[in-house]
């Protein structure tokens, strides 16, 4: 089952009902530009307006997602609807000619047809001249969606042909209700939405099996502070896993959300806790609220340290006996 507009109209607001608007009122138009960060839904809304376009049943502004036109935009099979991806590092003239001359033929099943430019900014000159004159003279039932993380780099000819529409970054409970639309357990949604606001990363965060160890690995090092086992694990487990600056920096985020999380259970706040499957761990925990804001100070400086490249090993070790200190 495909997403529906109000469920965008939780995620991208403005963008939803200025689109939903413009269905209602029978108002689209020929050319949008989408501009906005990567992972805020731009090619999903892209495809909704589109299944609003053809819809065989629609009901409002709402596509029924069931009928045969629907369902083939969602698995891109639609003859009427084309998506333009760059070859290599960019989008070609050829790839738009191709495009036009698709477009010139006489529809098979209708004269409505739209097309999708993802990247949109890396187009060659050739290319986007040669849209422009597409865009210029559209064909009657022709619609252009122009995907962007960088509007700045497109033609200003182009951009003034088309109405530009801006996606905001995902605020947290957006993201984590998109997540669990996609079968991703809650637990891991509130987690990496404290991570990213990008729903392209989360999704790859959420589905690899790294990460979901790393979660793992910060929980058990939780556990192990409070006996002297815990410099074997940072040697054994913890450095063995995070390896590279980014995972290690990963790996210091999800234990400041837990020293957080053990804030929020002693400040009697737990529905803003985030390591949800773990409340009850944490509520055996008696750490003083002096050793939970040390300890947060203490991760906080470890990554500073870590940014600027001294020994992993020991700035690790060192964090450690200063959390098991407190």
């Amino acid at each position: 089952m495909g997403t529906t507009w109000e469920q965008f109209m939780v995620v991208q607001p403005l963008v939803a009902k200025m689109l939903t608007n413009s269905i209602k009122k029978n108002r689209i138009s020929h050319a949008y530009l989408f501009e906005g960060s990567k992972g805020t839904g731009k090619l999903d809304v892209a495809l909704q307006l589109t299944k609003s376009v053809f819809c065989e049943q629609r009901n409002g502004y709402e596509p029924c997602q069931a009928c045969r036109n629907c369902k083939r935009i969602m698995s891109g099979n639609h003859p009427n609807v084309h998506i333009v991806k760059p070859e290599g590092a960019s989008i070609k003239k050829q790839q738009v000619q191709d495009l036009q001359e698709e477009f010139a033929k006489t529809g098979v099943e209708s004269n409505q047809k739209v097309y999708i430019v993802e990247h949109a900014d890396r187009m060659t000159t050739t290319a986007a001249n040669t849209l422009l004159k597409f865009l210029e003279e559209p064909h009657s039932g022709t619609m252009a969606i122009l995907l962007t993380e960088n509007s700045h780099k497109i033609l200003n000819t182009i951009l003034s042909r088309c109405q530009t529409l801006t996606f905001q970054p995902l605020v947290k409970h957006a993201m984590v209700m998109r997540l669990e639309e996609k079968g991703i357990s809650k637990p891991f949604a509130l987690t990496v939405a404290q991570l990213t606001n990008n729903i392209q990363e989360a999704e790859e965060l959420c589905n690899d099996e790294w990460f979901a160890q790393a979660r793992a690995l910060v929980i058990k090092l939780c556990e192990a502070l409070g006996d002297a086992s815990s410099l074997f694990f940072v040697r054994e487990k913890w450095l063995k896993h995070f390896t590279d600056k980014e995972q290690i920096q990963i790996g210091l985020d999800l234990l400041l959300l837990i020293y957080k999380d053990l804030l929020y259970v002693q400040l009697n706040e737990t529905e803003n806790i985030t390591f949800i499957d773990q409340q009850s761990l944490f509520e055996t925990l008696s750490y003083s609220q002096k050793r939970i804001v040390s300890a947060l100070s203490n991760i906080l400086e470890a990554k500073n340290r870590l940014n600027a490249n001294v020994n992993v090993q020991l700035t690790f070790e060192q964090l450690v006996l200063r959390l098991q200190e407190g």
